[in-house]
């Protein structure tokens, strides 16, 4: 049986009271080689579950519990051959971003901060960050 690895798991996000277009999560799901077609993504009002096998048979798999609800129907996807990127909907229209993308406060080894989506929340007005369209 083929060993199953934890992808690494980039995020970033924004916040907005009034606009829900801008109030996102942006997750990216690391996972070298995949093939798109074993690619299964589950996305529920309190998580995300990710799994799917690389050319060399390597299985990917993860599951998070977010720290608060998103809205699944207006959350967007894209499956590429180095993992999966996600546009997350939040439910809640808040002006402040939440404090961790997962509930449970414990530091996980292949989370991080995606640098290159992130502002911080003074300056997230200035920059709009999306999936290229697609």
């Amino acid at each position: 049986m083929a060993p199953e690895l934890t992808p690494e798991v980039l995020w970033a996000q924004r916040s907005s009271a009034t606009d829900a277009a801008k109030n996102i999560v942006y997750l990216t799901i690391n996972a070298a080689e995949i093939t798109p077609e074993s690619c299964k993504s589950e996305i529920t009002p309190t998580g995300i579950s990710f799994s799917g096998t690389n050319n060399k048979g390597v299985n990917y798999a993860v599951d998070l519990v977010f720290y608060d609800e998103i809205v699944p129907e207006e959350s967007k996807k894209h499956i590429t051959s180095r993992g999966a990127e996600f546009v997350l909907r939040k439910k809640e229209l808040k002006a402040e971003f939440w404090p961790r993308l997962l509930k449970e406060s414990k530091r996980m080894h292949f989370l991080k901060t995606d640098f290159d989506k992130w502002v911080d929340e003074d300056e997230q007005e200035e920059k709009d960050v999306g999936l290229g369209g697609r």
